[in-house]
């Protein structure tokens, strides 16, 4: 899998009017984003005195989607999109010159049908003449979509080659493509089998991810007959959806702790108060690890952010440079389950979207709430990060162990120099619980205390030098992440209007008939899907087929939940492509098969926590059946 869009490799210098126009752009993320913070924060006041801000949800939910798309255009310009392959970088000349325009050739194809399908879907709206807030017409916002796929194709077809030969090549290969799927002579139903075939090899040479999985819905419904413009519909209806906003809000917070110096401050507490311990550098390295990734979203970016400093720590303790490749590759993930941690909103949102599908989502007992899989997924976080301290203890030489004692000063000082990086947990987490405040509220709420921390208190970040550059790269990140999850609902949609998850469900409670034999073969699944797909995109296309076979066999959905997410967290570090092998590799310059051959104890180690969490749901269910 490609690592670009989390590494936040900056682009090359730009001057004179590409500089301008490049800032404009980024600021038409910047801004939104921004807004997106304020929005909430005005509403928490004013609903104090008032009614509230009228229509503020409704905005920020529409600028979510003008940061998703203008992201991943952004993305697309810097040539950041994330892919399955890792092809180019072992072909060279010709051969990578030729796979660069398959890949992209095919790319631009699915995201110029994208364009033409989202404004089908305008019209549709602008007919509908629905409106946003006042009389500002909601299509206004909806433009977003062509132009952002428009961008996508274009920019994919400019970065196909660095001669103008290899760009017309491209260009006319996309057009050849879309012009075989308007004015096919053969029954297109009998063109599918072979259309996936190619985009299967496109997808090797190096094609985007959501090109990946929008490709396959464009070619099954253009099979069946279907409507193309189905695919942004599920995609504006997802990006918009009320809770989606939390998404891009919780990322800001992460992207202002890893570019600030808080980092540094955490290491200094969890060092001073376990430094002192046999295996502490590992026991700091998993607390801090995990600490980052639940606001960072496991997103790799706790690996980039924190592994150049976590890495002298462990050698200077004297672990082995593979003992602490491992532990940090596989660390890298660990916060996945904690609050606010990105993949367990999302989880919510879609399991609950399939529940209410199945007609069971209005029994209390049976909700997936975003708190209820916080709560649920609390205990088995802790496990994971215990048994990861805990073989990082142990493969500490014995030799290396100082007689250190503990230093309640530099404890205190070190406490005291991090309180307000402490606290954000506790911000997030009473905003979350509080009832106070929505879950939107509360990412903006936790997204404003580490602006606040990171500029004013600490001034890690300058206001004008720093914060447009961080919140460009958030965007970046989350126009890839959103320009993936609302594709592959469209992917979602073809498989249930086709009644897969019923099929699927028949099919197992007749081969199945053990509900701990299912688990076992879920979780072999499950590592397998995680070690392939991207886990944004394994969520809204794997959650909604899930969830019925979980009430089929009895499972708890909140159980099941936590079960699907500590796999891939798993999954992470699960050859041949787990995206923290690709990350570790990358910023460490070490060979994957290095990286691979470092990881395996860590994965075994991780793999007797999913095992626990499977088979002891109380580990999981107990938390939120306290707080019904």
């Amino acid at each position: 899998m490609n690592v670009e869009p989390f590494a936040a490799i900056p682009p090359a210098p730009v001057t004179g009017w590409r500089r301008v126009v490049r800032d404009g752009e980024n600021l038409l993320v910047v801004v939104p984003l921004a807004l997106c913070v304020v929005l909430p924060l005005l509403e928490i006041v004013l609903r104090r005195f008032q009614n509230g801000l009228s229509g503020s949800i409704t905005f920020v939910q529409n600028f979510t989607l003008i940061i998703g798309m203008l992201g991943a255009a952004i993305a697309a310009r810097d040539d950041r999109l994330l892919s399955f392959s890792t092809l180019n970088t072992f072909l060279k000349g010709r051969a990578k010159i030729a796979a660069r325009i398959v890949g992209n050739g095919v790319a631009a194809a699915i995201s110029g049908v994208l364009c033409a399908a989202s404004y089908q879907f305008l019209l549709s709206e602008k007919q509908a003449d629905q409106l946003l807030v006042g009389n500002i017409p909601i299509w206004i916002i909806e433009l977003v979509m062509p132009v952002g796929f428009g961008l996508i194709a274009l920019r994919l077809i400019w970065h196909a080659g660095d001669s103008w030969k290899s760009r017309l090549v491209v260009l006319l290969l996309a057009a050849g493509i879309i012009l075989f799927g308007v004015f096919s002579p053969i029954d297109p139903a009998r063109c599918v089998v072979l259309g996936l075939i190619a985009l299967l090899i496109a997808t090797i040479c190096g094609a985007p991810v959501f090109t990946a999985i929008a490709g396959a819905a464009l070619i099954l419904f253009w099979g069946d007959g279907s409507p193309l413009a189905t695919i942004p519909l599920k995609h504006h209806s997802l990006v918009t959806s009320q809770s989606l906003p939390t998404i891009p809000l919780f990322t800001l917070a992460g992207y202002f702790l890893a570019e600030s110096g808080a980092s540094q401050r955490i290491i200094r507490v969890f060092s001073a108060l376990l430094g002192s311990f046999r295996g502490g550098p590992a026991i700091v390295t998993a607390l801090v690890c995990a600490f980052f990734t639940s606001f960072t979203g496991a997103s790799g970016v706790t690996i980039l952010a924190l592994g150049g400093l976590l890495m002298p720590v462990l050698r200077s303790a004297r672990y082995s440079e593979r003992d602490a490749l491992g532990l940090l590759t596989g660390a890298g993930s660990l916060g996945l389950l904690f609050p606010p941690c990105l993949p367990v909103i999302l989880y919510s949102i879609i399991a609950s979207t399939a529940m209410a599908n199945l007609g069971v989502a209005d029994a209390s007992a049976n909700s997936v709430s975003m708190e209820k899989m916080f709560l649920g997924g609390l205990i088995p976080g802790i496990l994971m990060v215990v048994l990861t301290a805990w073989w990082g203890i142990h493969r500490q030489p014995k030799a290396a162990v100082e007689n250190k004692s503990f230093d309640a000063v530099e404890a205190r000082r070190a406490v005291w120099a991090a309180k307000w990086e402490l606290l954000l947990p506790a911000v997030a987490l009473a905003a979350l619980f509080s009832g106070f405040a929505t879950p939107v509220e509360a990412a903006a709420l936790t997204a404003a205390y580490a602006l606040l921390i990171t500029t004013v208190v600490h001034r890690d970040l300058h206001p004008f030098r720093d914060l447009p550059r961080v919140m460009t790269e958030c965007g970046v990140l989350v126009g890839s992440v959103m320009l993936i999850l609302g594709v592959a609902l469209g992917f979602t949609h073809y498989l249930v209007q086709e009644q897969i998850p019923d099929q699927l469900v028949e099919w197992s409670t007749h081969a199945i008939h053990s509900k701990w034999l299912f688990l076992l073969g879920l979780n072999v699944v499950l590592i397998f899907v995680g070690g392939l797909i991207e886990i944004y995109a394994a969520i809204v296309v794997v959650v909604p087929l899930l969830v019925p076979l979980g009430i089929a066999f009895g499972i708890d959905p909140i159980h099941l939940g936590i079960i699907f997410l500590a796999n891939m967290e798993l999954g992470f570090i699960a050859p041949p492509v787990g995206l923290n092998l690709l990350l570790s590799s990358y910023r460490f310059n070490k060979p994957i098969s290095e990286v691979m051959r470092a990881v395996i104890p860590m994965l075994l180690v991780l793999l007797v926590g999913v095992l626990l969490i499977t088979y002891i749901p109380p580990l999981t269910t107990w938390l939120p059946g306290k707080f019904k």
